[in-house]
């Protein structure tokens, strides 16, 4: 009987942690170049988190190696803000590639793995700051957001973000000239749904510009903590 017991309690558990790796997933960003010559293994990385259901791996591509003979075909200048207001979050001078952020906390230089991994499990393993539901249909997406426990007077920004799955380059000149590369969920698009007081629970909606899929990012306003995210089913 107590054996019974104890193996439906460790059913349970579980049962709720893959349903929480499922719901809450830790945001891994990574800004890459197509000018960078050691963007490759990190951009082999992103193939391995895309596969990932605890993780949602974002490629975002940098516009700032452009200049030395190659322009990457899938970079943006926001790109480039997003990766500058991580520095001066984090009290850093200086952007460069490949470099992940994690749940907009942490930063792994280049393709650590090892340290990649240490940082996720540790993401994984923390309590629930907030949670995030959402609904999509065709291009319209419902959010809701409920606190579980996050700290009084911060605001907290809607994120909805569209990906490509897959991209292939074949790059010409600079750094990899003469390679045939495929990169993992490529991001192509950002839209703001709205501003949360984090207080209470509240909808948000959004209408996507494409079938592409999109991610839904909880996070504090001035590029701090995400704090939760989930995929729009």
């Amino acid at each position: 009987m107590f054996r019974s017991a104890a193996a439906t309690a460790l059913v349970s558990i579980f049962f709720a942690a893959s349903v929480a790796a499922e719901s809450d997933p830790v945001v891994v960003e990574l800004f890459t170049s197509q000018g960078c010559s050691s963007c490759p293994p990190a951009d082999k990385i992103m193939h391995d988190l895309a596969k990932r259901d605890d993780v949602i791996g974002l490629a975002l591509h940098v516009d700032y190696w452009d200049y030395i003979g190659w322009k990457d075909e899938y970079a943006d200048p926001a790109h480039t803000l997003r990766q500058r207001a991580y520095a001066r979050e984090g009290g850093r001078t200086m952007i460069y590639t490949p470099q992940m952020v994690i749940n907009g906390q942490h930063d792994v230089v280049g393709a650590k793995s090892r340290e990649l991994d240490r940082i996720i499990n540790a993401h994984l393993k923390a309590a629930p700051e907030a949670s995030v539901k959402a609904v999509r249909s065709g291009n319209d997406v419902t959010v809701e957001v409920t606190p579980v426990e996050l700290p009084a007077g911060e605001t907290y920004e809607i994120r909805v973000v569209q990906y490509s799955p897959l991209r292939h380059a074949s790059i010409r000149r600079g750094e990899l000239a003469g390679h045939e590369l495929d990169y993992a969920n490529v991001v192509e698009t950002w839209l703001t749904a709205g501003q949360w007081d984090g207080v209470a629970p509240q909808q948000f909606s959004a209408t996507l510009s494409s079938d592409l899929p999109a991610v839904v990012l909880v996070q504090r306003a001035g590029h701090g903590p995400i704090v939760a995210a989930t995929r729009a089913k």
